[in-house]
This record gives structure tokens, C-alpha cells and sequence, in this order.
């Protein structure tokens, strides 16, 4: 576990990568629960406990005794699995400051889908089912969706965002590359690899497969359908082959970074937060957008780089194991 973390993106104190929001107070609470500060349960018989949504109240109520509580504006923002959880606290978030304080939501990556994987099966519920179970995770989640749904339905993003009443913004790639790599084609679902070429460089994707790509994106386009229509939520919906692009500078902030409609990431949340215009960007469908820093992984899928930044390359293990949740406020 890394003992330092960048302050990249959003997270940037300078005004040249991050010119909205340089000069905001940033914390990021270092994502390890599991369950997106969610899970309050556990198995005695193995000796396994889960605290997430008490991590997440310890870790607000430290905040707000340092001086939180005097913040005029405050954003909570979260990357992948941080992302869920910036949607399932947003509400939390805001009750914690007086109605006076804007407070808003930033959602990066974090729409997970209840989406068919390539054998017809659903192996992200799946995995949210053994998680939501394993944790207790229903006693947290929000009751508008618990006196409705089963509790593993409540932890998709689709079926919460809807209910958030505090605005929220939704910034993710229609062809999510973790999604891609875990729900949609893992080993499980894929067990001749007839998925590998195209899981680690889409440019080799066949045509049946990007068929399937086509119809998650429109999935992700329905999920989104009613939550896009309230003039206080933003949406930047790219058609890229990423995961979480708030917190790296190529991507939130640069020369080249993606654009939808000639503005990009940083632009159109800063626009949102400040009420400057609404935001509701949604890309064309691949490969229409060549503005995107796609994920490339190499052959053996350990390591990845963005296409359009060769000066990037990480660990598939950063990507999966070390979400975020930043919380700036001013």
C-alpha cells in the first residue's frame, strides 16, 4: 500500500491542471472496505468483520470536527468503486452541512451495470450479491430503493441515482474498461479467451463483439434516461475504452485530454458545480470520438496504458484495488 498518494486532476493545486477547484481544501479517505463504505456485518464463524459505512461516519465526523463544517461549498467525489459510494452517501454527505452550503456529487466510473455477461449470465450481481449478503450492506442502503427492490438490485448505480436528491454528476466511458474486463467477459464468463484480443486493445474486437459493446453503451444511455432529465444532475457519458478519469491529468485536464462537443472533463464539471450552464454530454457511439485515451493492456493483461498517453502506465492491480474518495470543500 502506497504511504503517498498523487494529487492529480481535481485533486490538483494548481490552477493549470484543476483551474475550478485548485484552490479548495482536498481529502482523499483511502478506499478498503470492500463494499464501498457500505457494509455494517460479517461472519463470525470466520472471523470476518466489515465497518464500512462506520469508516465512512468516523471518517466524516474527524472531518467535520476540523473545520468541514464551515465549508460554503463542498464537493464528495469518488472513483470506481468510490464512485458507487459517492452516489450511495451523496444524501449523508449533504445533511452533514447547513442548507445554506453548496454541496454537490461527482460519481467517476462508478455506474456499474446489471448487465448480461458474453455467456448469458450476470456475474457482476453475481459478485454484488456475495458482497451485499456477506456485509449486511442492506441495512445502509437507501430505503427508497429497499422497500422496492432486493438489496443486490440496490447496489447498482441505475437503480439509486434516480432517488439521489442532492445534485449529482455522472462522468463515466460508455465502453467502461473495467466493466469490460470483470463483468462483461471475465475468465468465468470466457473460458476459451475467445474475448482476450478484444478485452486488451479494442481495435481487435470483431464485429459481434463490438455489437455487444454498442448494446452495453445503450444500456448505460437507458440508465442514465430519467436521472439526465433533472436540470440539477450533469452527465458526461464519453465513448472511450477507460475507467476513472477525474484523477489523472491526461484525461481531467491537458492538451489532448477527451472532449464531447469540443469541451472536456474539467470544463463541464466545473460548469455544473458552479451552475454556469447544465451539462448533459453524451458522446456518439464508437468509434466516432478520437479524442479518447483508451486503455491498451499488454498480453498478459498485468499492466495497461492509455493510447493517446504514452507517458501512463500502471498496474491492472492500482486500477482494481486502490479507489478514492476525495472530498474537497472551500
Amino acid at each position: 500500500m502506497e504511504k503517498e498518494l498523487p494529487f492529480t486532476g481535481i485533486l490538483s493545486n494548481k490552477p493549470e491542471e484543476s483551474p475550478d477547484f485548485f484552490n479548495w481544501n482536498r481529502v482523499k479517505i483511502r478506499y478498503c472496505d470492500g463494499a464501498s463504505f457500505s457494509g455494517d456485518g460479517g461472519n463470525e464463524a470466520a472471523q470476518l468483520i466489515f465497518r464500512g459505512q462506520r469508516i465512512w461516519l468516523a471518517a466524516m465526523e474527524e472531518l467535520m470536527s476540523k473545520g468541514m463544517q464551515k465549508a460554503s461549498q463542498a464537493l464528495l467525489s469518488g472513483c470506481s468503486a468510490g464512485g458507487l459510494a459517492a452516489i450511495i452517501h451523496c444524501d449523508e454527505f449533504r445533511d452533514l452541512f447547513p442548507k445554506t452550503t453548496k454541496v454537490k456529487c461527482l460519481s467517476d466510473a462508478g455506474l456499474f451495470l446489471d448487465a448480461i455477461d458474453v455467456s448469458g449470465g450476470r456475474t457482476l450481481r453475481n459478485l454484488f450479491e456475495g458482497v451485499v449478503t456477506l456485509q449486511g450492506v442492506q441495512k445502509t442502503l437507501p430505503k427508497s430503493c429497499i422497500n422496492n427492490k432486493d438489496p443486490t438490485s440496490c447496489f447498482f448505480p441505475q437503480n439509486l441515482i434516480a432517488n439521489v436528491k442532492t445534485p449529482l454528476f455522472l462522468l463515466n466511458a460508455a465502453y467502461d474498461a473495467w466493466q469490460l474486463q470483470a463483468s462483461l467477459a471475465p475468465r468465468s464468463a470466457d473460458p476459451h479467451g475467445s474475448w482476450d484480443d478484444c478485452k486488451s486493445n479494442h481495435a481487435r474486437c470483431n464485429s459481434s463483439q463490438i455489437q455487444f459493446l454498442q448494446d452495453f453503451r445503450n444500456q448505460m444511455l437507458s440508465a442514465v434516461s430519467d436521472f439526465s432529465r433533472s436540470s440539477q444532475n450533469g452527465l458526461f457519458l464519453n465513448s472511450c475504452f477507460a475507467h476513472c478519469q477525474s484523477e489523472r491529468q491526461d484525461t481531467w485536464f491537458a492538451a489532448d485530454s477527451p472532449l464531447v462537443k469540443n469541451k472536456g472533463i474539467a470544463e463541464s464539471v466545473g460548469d455544473w458545480y458552479f451552475d454556469r450552464i447544465q451539462v448533459k454530454a453524451i458522446d456518439c457511439a464508437y468509434p466516432c470520438d478520437n479524442t479518447c485515451h483508451n486503455l491498451v493492456f499488454n498480453d498478459d493483461l498485468s499492466t495497461m496504458t492509455y493510447s493517446q498517453s504514452t507517458r501512463l502506465t500502471f498496474t491492472q492491480l492500482y486500477l482494481l484495488s486502490a479507489f478514492l474518495m476525495p472530498i474537497r470543500c472551500s
